[in-house]
C-alpha cells in the first residue's frame, strides 16, 4: 500500500520529490517506532494478533535525496528589466483601479509594496507576510534610510523542530524608505489599523493570507506574459543575484539572507549572461594589459 500510495502522490497528485520524500520518513519513523524492541509491541501484536508489525519503508522503494538543491529547475529570478516591469504594472493597477473609484485600490497599493519590500530585503514569503510595523527601525551607521534602514525578520525559515529563526536585514536600495514611508503614513492609515500591529492589513483579518498573495502575483505575472519560472521567491532569488551582480560581497549577501552556509547562497544566485560577459572581458582586459606592460618591459 505505501507503494501505492507514494505512486499515486508522484503520478497522480504530482507532488514535489522533497515533499514525498518528507512524507515516506514521516511512516519511516512510525513503523520504527513500532518496531523497536524497546517498546515490545512486536511481541504483544504477535501475541494478540498472530502478527506483527514491520518496516515497510526502504531506500529502494521511496526517494533518496541525493542533491544539494532540488528546487525546480523552472524556477529563476528576475532579470532587472523584469523586475522593472513587474514593479510598475504594480503601480499601473493601483492608479487604475483608483481611476474607477473603487475601493480595490487601497489592496492593489499594499500588494504593490509588499511585493516591493521583498525584493528589497530578500525576503521569503512568510518572512514579509508575518512583518509588523514595528519591525523597520533605524541602522545607527545608515542614517540616510531614516526610520527605515533595517528590518527585523522574526518568522524566518525554521529548522526542524524548532522556533522560526530571527535575523536583521540592512537597507541596501536608496528608494525603499520612499517606497515604505508612503505605506505607513499615508495609505495603511486608510485601512483602519489602529489596534492591528501587522505590516500588511486584511480587509477581513489581521493579515493579509499567503493564497492573497498568490492570487495577485500570478494575475499580474500573466498579465506582463512572463514565464511560470518567477514565483514569489523568485524576488530573494532575484535580490541575490543582483547584489552579487552590483559587486557586494558575497559573506554580507549571505548574512542578509540567513543562510548558514555560502554554498546556499550560491544556489540563488542567477546570474546574467551580461554580467557573466563583463567579468570576463574584465580579466580578459587585465590579462592582455599584464601580458603588454611585460612585453614593454622587456624591449626597455
Amino acid at each position: 500500500m505505501v507503494d501505492e500510495w507514494l505512486g499515486d502522490l508522484r503520478s497522480l497528485r504530482d507532488l514535489k520529490r522533497s515533499t514525498i520524500r518528507s512524507y515516506s520518513e514521516a511512516v519511516r519513523a512510525f513503523c520504527h517506532f513500532t518496531t523497536d524492541p524497546l517498546y515490545e509491541w512486536t511481541a504483544t501484536c504477535e501475541e494478540r494478533f498472530g502478527t506483527h508489525p514491520v518496516q515497510v519503508v526502504h531506500e529502494w522503494n521511496t526517494a533518496v535525496h541525493v542533491q544539494d538543491n532540488e528546487a525546480d529547475a523552472k524556477k529563476r529570478a528576475f532579470t532587472k528589466a523584469e523586475l522593472h516591469a513587474f514593479f510598475a504594472h504594480c503601480d499601473d493597477e493601483v492608479a487604475r483601479i483608483r481611476a474607477f473609484g473603487r475601493k480595490g485600490w487601497l489592496p492593489a497599493f499594499r500588494d504593490a509594496t509588499l511585493f516591493k519590500t521583498a525584493y528589497a530585503f530578500g525576503l521569503r514569503r512568510n518572512e514579509t507576510r508575518m512583518l509588523d510595523a514595528a519591525d523597520f527601525g533605524r541602522n545607527p551607521h545608515g542614517g540616510e534610510f531614516g526610520e527605515y534602514g533595517r528590518c527585523q525578520v522574526r518568522f524566518g525559515k525554521a529548522k526542524k523542530g524548532s522556533p522560526p529563526k530571527r535575523r536583521g536585514v540592512l537597507t541596501v536600495f536608496d528608494w525603499t524608505p520612499d517606497v515604505l514611508d508612503e505605506w505607513f503614513t499615508e495609505v495603511r492609515p486608510l485601512f483602519g489599523t489602529n489596534d492591528n500591529p501587522a505590516a500588511w492589513p486584511s480587509e477581513r483579518g489581521l493579515r493579509i493570507g499567503c493564497q492573497r498573495l498568490n492570487s495577485r502575483f500570478i494575475a499580474y505575472r500573466k498579465s506582463l506574459g512572463l514565464d511560470e519560472g518567477l514565483d514569489f521567491h523568485s524576488f530573494r532569488r532575484s535580490y541575490v543575484t543582483h547584489l552579487i551582480e552590483d559587486g557586494w560581497d558575497p559573506r554580507f549577501v549571505q548574512e542578509q539572507v540567513g543562510h548558514e552556509h555560502a554554498s546556499t547562497t550560491s544556489l540563488y544566485t542567477c546570474v546574467s549572461s551580461d554580467f557573466r560577459t563583463r567579468t570576463l572581458r574584465r580579466h580578459l582586459d587585465a590579462t592582455i594589459a599584464a601580458a603588454l606592460e611585460t612585453q614593454t618591459g622587456r624591449q626597455a
